[in-house]
């Protein structure tokens, strides 16, 4: 097995996000290379026809970009920050274009910065685009909008941007691929009595001081940005999985469901922690539904549609929790779709209508059935 790691299960899983990492798509002297890119497309090529769905977080648009230019080019060092968002604006297409060689899938790319993952309204606006591409069998390629985000470019961090992914897209895993076979008690190049850690219940401060920086020229994060995004992909219920992204042979295990590398516990489940989430923020509004709503909500798992929405209170907006009431009595809560005022303007009509009167569309639902949570049975409901 690789580097003193074991073989032991992955979790079950059917969405994941894969962090790729620009050590393995970049040469040495920074050219772009899918060398290590077609074993980590087999993989998820597999999972696809298993049934699983998979959102690729790739770095490598700035090498990719450098071997675009001559050398002695002004910024092709990468020292500058507006050489380095160039070179990204260069690199972004030619980084898609090679994901998608290695796909007969559609590749579709999708550029973020941490500022469309604060804003409410656009972190909804993002998780609704990422589930329409899935829906459609598209593989999401996301970068950082490395042009724009210019305090995101200076820490070029996507680690933390695909446990965020990971979070929006309500993945169960998070496959960060690197170029090491995963979490060691030390470093490894310069630590030869350090020893594998195959499996970690939590991700603590003793595990932090003993991770490095970036372990390539091409790379901009090291270990320790993996153990931060494992955190945060913790706190979500999402488990996150280290392996070496340059081994074939581990990424075909990993096909077949055996992994030899690192496995980041989370704490609780997803569907745990983020119906803990729900059942514990504030709800600051309140629409009320028929019976038939009710009935699908809690008897089928359903989304709430407008059809089934009598009138909303509040003045909630659009991302707010809110609570979901049949006769008076919440019996579920949820995130909004919709402000307060365009649900009540669509409620009782059919998904259909809701561009017609609006004028513009989020989506057919009011709550996703992602973003809702039943209540301990309320004695009053029926």
């Amino acid at each position: 097995m690789s580097s003193g790691f074991t073989a032991q299960p992955l979790p079950t899983w059917r969405r994941a996000v894969l962090k790729v990492g620009s050590s393995l798509l970049a040469t040495p002297d920074g050219a772009l290379t899918g060398q290590h890119a077609d074993a980590l497309a087999a993989f998820v090529t597999a999972s696809r026809q298993a049934g699983r769905e998979v959102v690729i977080v790739s770095s490598g648009a700035v090498a990719a970009g450098r071997g675009l230019v001559p050398p002695q080019a002004p910024g092709t060092g990468g020292t500058g920050l507006g050489g380095r968002q160039a070179l990204a604006a260069l690199g972004q297409t030619r980084l898609v274009g090679l994901w998608q060689t290695f796909f007969d899938a559609p590749v579709a790319q999708v550029l973020l910065t941490h500022d469309d993952l604060r804003n409410r309204r656009r972190y909804l606006n993002a998780r609704t685009t990422l589930r329409e591409l899935l829906a459609l069998g598209a593989i999401p390629v996301i970068n950082e909008n490395d042009t724009v985000a210019v305090d995101e470019l200076k820490l070029g961090d996507n680690d933390n941007l695909a446990a965020i992914v990971a979070a929006l897209v309500d993945a169960d895993v998070l496959f960060i691929a690197s170029d090491i076979a995963g979490l060691y008690t030390a470093n490894p190049r310069t630590e030869p009595s350090a020893v594998p850690v195959l499996d970690l219940d939590e991700v603590l401060p003793v595990h932090l001081a003993s991770a490095g920086g970036a372990g390539t020229a091409a790379g901009t994060g090291g270990m320790r940005t993996k153990l931060e995004a494992a955190m945060k992909a913790a706190a979500a219920g999402i488990e996150t999985v280290l392996f070496d992204g340059r081994d074939a042979a581990c990424l075909a295990r990993m096909a077949d469901g055996v992994l030899t590398g690192t496995r980041l516990r989370a704490p609780r489940s997803r569907l745990a922690a983020r119906k803990y989430w729900l059942r514990h923020a504030p709800a600051v509004g309140c629409v009320g539904v028929d019976a038939g709503a009710l009935e699908a909500l809690r008897g089928r798992g359903a989304s709430l549609l407008p059809g089934g929405v009598l009138g909303a209170d509040g003045d909630f907006a659009r991302g707010d929790v809110i609570d979901i009431a049949f006769e008076g009595a919440p019996f579920a809560r949820g995130i909004a779709q919709y402000a307060a005022t365009d649900v009540r303007r669509i409620a009782r009509r059919h998904t259909r209508d809701i561009d017609a009167v609006l004028g513009y569309s989020y989506g057919e639902t009011i709550v996703h059935r992602d973003d809702l949570v039943v209540l301990p049975d309320p004695a009053r409901l029926p």
